[in-house]
């Protein structure tokens, strides 16, 4: 695997979401227009904000994952999971490049989120068998 390559790609996909988040920012909090007086328009307006909000929260949410990737290649850490310390497969890292956890680790926090599993209590184990467990 070309880690080098993998850096450099994420480093401009860093620089492409920035843009993108600095964009969408000076949409949101630099309006060049005053409200409009017609309350239609105003709640389109409203609901294109909200869009646009959770785009730029997107973003930066990357941003900050591209951040730690990088971080992880500097220190040699890229293909380690940060959850169990197991290896990431190369095809997952080719497919998200910013992940920092192998399948096992990440199907077993998705299906726990989509159980409603969080904290202390019960929990979800990768092989899926349910235990009582405190964190």
């Amino acid at each position: 695997m070309d880690i080098q390559r993998i850096k450099s790609d994420l480093s401009e996909k860093r620089a492409e979401l920035e843009s993108r988040t600095e964009r969408t920012h000076k949409h949101i909090y630099q309006k060049d227009e005053p409200v409009s007086a017609n309350f239609n328009e105003q709640i389109k307006q409203t609901e294109n904000d909200g869009l646009v909000m959770a785009l730029e929260a997107e973003g930066i949410e990357e941003i900050t994952q591209i951040d730690k990737a990088l971080q992880r290649i500097d220190s040699g850490t890229y293909t380690q999971c940060q959850h169990c310390g197991g290896e990431i497969g190369e095809s997952r890292l080719l497919a998200i490049p910013y992940t920092d956890s192998w399948i096992g680790c990440a199907s077993y926090a998705c299906h726990n989120a989509e159980l409603g599993l969080k904290g202390p209590g019960q929990l979800m184990e990768p092989n899926f068998k349910l235990k009582e467990q405190l964190l």
